[in-house]
């Protein structure tokens, strides 16, 4: 259920699109404090938390089995070098992971003895659990949809093969992408060690890798999540430039809330102490929580900027109970 107001499909005079031009401009002209503000009314009326929760659910339950599909990959290659850099990475990142190197001394030993059952087991995992993360990632692509019709005002989806195609779509294009920006942001530093001790990566390479894994992999969630909010909603988009702002406000709060999860994680020694073997877990679901909160109030910096444009600039509906009384954010 959503009360945020629906906001008006705009055009420029001529017909074309909006684009990064127009939003530059008219952020110039009521300011991004006054956007930011409104844009968090209309998250909040349109149910931005509870999409975020089950966003969150979804996007964790696509990371666990993608996670168990390299080390299925990392066990199944015959190559002994690649599969040690997947292993130590996948086991560097994984939830519950630095616990004395297990998958890459597991690895280890099924080389010496030649375990062919190893092999086999790895196979298992690679093909579950990237039929289990896509199945997971497409129905989190459908509430990305259902979350940002929301906060757009639109009180119906597309109907369910229309809705579920299109996710499915969008999890087949959007898949590689969001692999290697995870691999860029959250397991850069530890592909680089790994290809350091296994390929003998010069300090000069690392150093290449460590700086510029940041701003590549920036651009690509820049990109990527400019698409979705650009292709999610029921109703026609502006350009995908003029998205963008929504898109670069969503990654920096990503990225902010990642490093004070990271800092709150390493310098309280409670955190694992409290949640023991489930620490990794309660960090995913909460760094995955954020994310989602992040990417839905992005959509709404999107929507109510589009909003401001089209002249309809209240980001909620009157509270029914109290007619006489404005909306929170509401101008006299």
């Amino acid at each position: 259920m959503t009360t945020a107001r629906t906001v008006p499909v705009t055009t420029e005079l001529d017909g074309d699109e909006l684009d990064a031009d127009d939003a530059f401009h008219l952020l110039r002209r009521v300011g991004p404090r006054r956007v930011l503000a409104e844009a968090f009314v209309r998250f909040r009326y349109g149910d931005g938390f509870s999409s975020s929760r089950a966003l969150a659910l979804q996007a964790t339950l696509a990371v666990v089995p993608f996670l168990l599909a390299l080390t299925g990959l990392a066990a199944d290659l015959d190559a002994e070098r690649p599969s040690r850099v997947i292993a130590a990475t996948v086991d560097a990142v994984s939830p519950g992971a630095g616990q004395d190197d297990a998958l890459v001394d597991a690895l280890a030993g099924a080389d010496e003895e030649g375990d062919d059952s190893a092999e086999l087991a790895g196979e298992i995992a690679l093909g579950g659990g990237l039929l289990f993360s896509l199945l997971s990632m497409t129905v989190a692509m459908a509430q990305v949809e259902r979350g940002t019709n929301r906060i757009y005002g639109i009180r119906r989806d597309r109907p369910a093969p229309a809705k579920y195609g299109r996710a499915a779509v969008l999890t087949a294009v959007l898949a590689a992408p969001v692999g290697l920006g995870f691999l860029l942001l959250v397991a850069g530093r530890e592909f680089a060690r790994a290809m350091e001790t296994e390929y003998g990566w010069s300090d000069a390479a690392v150093l290449a890798w460590s700086v510029g894994r940041w701003p590549a992999g920036i651009l690509l969630l820049v990109v990527t999540i400019a698409l979705l909010l650009e292709k999610s909603p029921r109703r026609r988009q502006p350009a995908l430039s003029w998205v963008a702002f929504g898109s670069a406000v969503t990654v920096v709060l990503v990225l902010v809330a990642t490093a004070g999860l990271a800092a709150y994680v390493g310098l309280s020694g409670s955190f694992s102490t409290v949640y023991g073997p489930l620490a990794g877990i309660i960090a995913l679901l909460l760094w995955a929580v954020m994310s989602s909160v992040a990417f839905f109030y992005g959509a709404a910096v999107c929507a109510q900027l589009e909003a401001i444009r089209a002249g309809d600039e209240e980001p909620a509906e009157p509270d029914p109970g109290r007619p006489h009384a404005r909306t929170v954010g509401e101008h006299p």
